[in-house]
């Protein structure tokens, strides 16, 4: 594989130091080989016009879902998860592939190098995953019986999955389970016991909604995040999704069982759950937060540059306070969060020997054009978005380039995903 040098760009590391500079990166195989001035490579991209980043880590989606988009919109989340149940019974493995593959190029194109899905079948998500060079987190949807819309039985389905190989170096298999408003002890502990054994991710929404919450402690006497600590589901490869209703000594529980946090600003904001995730508290407590996108029928978007921005604002709006959430924090969550939660060191940061999952941000845009070192986290935060990734690599490889997907998949019709 020939190297690739990205030419003189303003390098935001997000290293320890959180150092900005200008410089040279070099890159041989999968990983970043150098860092410096008047280096040398064999495919030479000019950076000079733009910011280079770690790829951004999207860590909560269903990208099976991206048919969705404009079809559940002005709804209620009750008739949102109805009207999803029932249209995910009805899915075809050409829709759910062709679905996952125009959802991937969407991230790839916004400059998403990794993302965290939830969904079962995801040994066809996987087929699109090695077809488009994402990086992919998947966890197969484990609930109770009674509930699924899955053939055969959720955890043996999440079991075999799990045990089986990847198909490709790019995938990451894991367990999920939908929430406990589907998904008694049993599963949970079920999917637990899955994860302990493979050592794999357990993935799950987690006080979305006040509903939930409520109708839990009517049902059990305690809180979702209370009741999985009881039950000893909760742990450091525990991964909670939107976590929007949630008390102080519920992030203490995070905390203290070093559970993540996926914050889903613009999905909790579109579907009106009225709730705001806790993040200044959790990062107070410790707990590290990453951000999601979820699902196209949710979010109608798979940029993370879009979540970061609402998340961070809204934030602020909520606390009255516009210095809670900085520039610095929220790209931590978009990056360095993202990789602590899916348990990747090599990610999230440019530092010599990591894995080359970059982006570059072109900064000719009439938005971008007063950006550089002294302001350049603010300026990518708070002004840019997706039509401004310029080049996209992942495991050092060049997937987008001067703004234009190197596959595009023009074979796929606009019918074949819908179902």
């Amino acid at each position: 594989m020939p190297s690739i040098l990205i030419r003189n760009p303003i390098v935001i590391s997000q290293n320890a130091n959180r150092d900005i500079f200008r410089s040279d990166v070099l890159i041989e195989g999968d990983r970043i080989s150098g860092i410096g001035n008047n280096l040398e490579g064999d495919d030479v991209i000019d950076g000079s016009h733009g910011i280079l980043l770690p790829g951004l880590i999207n860590t909560h989606t269903h990208v099976a879902m991206t048919h969705l988009r404009g079809h559940l919109d002005d709804i209620s989340l009750s008739e949102f998860l109805e009207r999803t149940f029932k249209l995910d019974a009805e899915r075809s493995e050409d829709g759910i592939y062709n679905s996952s593959v125009i959802g991937m190029l969407e991230m790839i194109d916004s400059g998403v190098t990794s993302f965290l899905d939830l969904y079962y079948s995801e040994d066809i998500i996987e087929r699109a995953v090695k077809a488009t060079g994402i990086r992919g987190f998947l966890s197969w949807v484990t609930l109770d019986q009674e509930y699924t819309t899955q053939k055969g039985n959720p955890l043996d389905n999440a079991r075999s999955f799990v045990s089986s190989e990847p198909a490709t170096g790019l995938s990451s298999r894991s367990v999920g389970v939908q929430g406990v408003y589907v998904a008694g002890d049993e599963t949970y502990v079920g999917a637990k016991e899955i994860a302990d054994r493979h050592k794999t991710i357990l993935h799950s929404h987690l006080s979305e909604t006040r509903e939930e919450v409520y109708n839990h402690v009517r049902k059990t006497g305690k809180r979702p995040v209370e009741f999985l600590d009881s039950i000893g589901v909760l742990g450091d490869r525990f991964i909670a999704a939107h976590a929007a209703f949630v008390t102080l000594n519920e992030v203490r529980i995070l905390s203290r069982n070093k559970t993540k946090v996926s914050w889903n600003p613009i999905s909790n904001a579109k579907l009106a759950t009225g709730g705001i995730c806790p993040v200044p508290e959790m990062l107070e407590e410790g707990v590290t937060v990453a951000v999601g996108t979820d699902s196209s029928g949710s979010n109608n978007s798979l940029s993370l540059l879009e979540s970061m921005k609402f998340g961070g604002i809204t934030v602020n709006n909520s606390r009255w306070d516009p210095t809670v959430m900085t520039a610095q924090k929220i790209l931590d969550a978009g990056t360095i969060g993202g990789a602590e939660t899916l348990g990747r060191s090599d990610l999230g940061r440019i530092e010599v020997g990591k894995t080359a999952d970059l982006i570059l941000i072109d900064t000719r845009h009439p938005g971008l054009m007063n950006i550089d070192e002294t302001n350049a986290v603010s300026g990518l935060v708070y002004s840019a978005n997706s039509s401004n990734v310029d080049s996209v690599i992942i495991n050092g490889r060049i997937l987008k380039r001067n703004h234009k997907l190197l596959s595009r998949f023009d074979d796929l019709k606009r019918g074949d995903f819908l179902r």
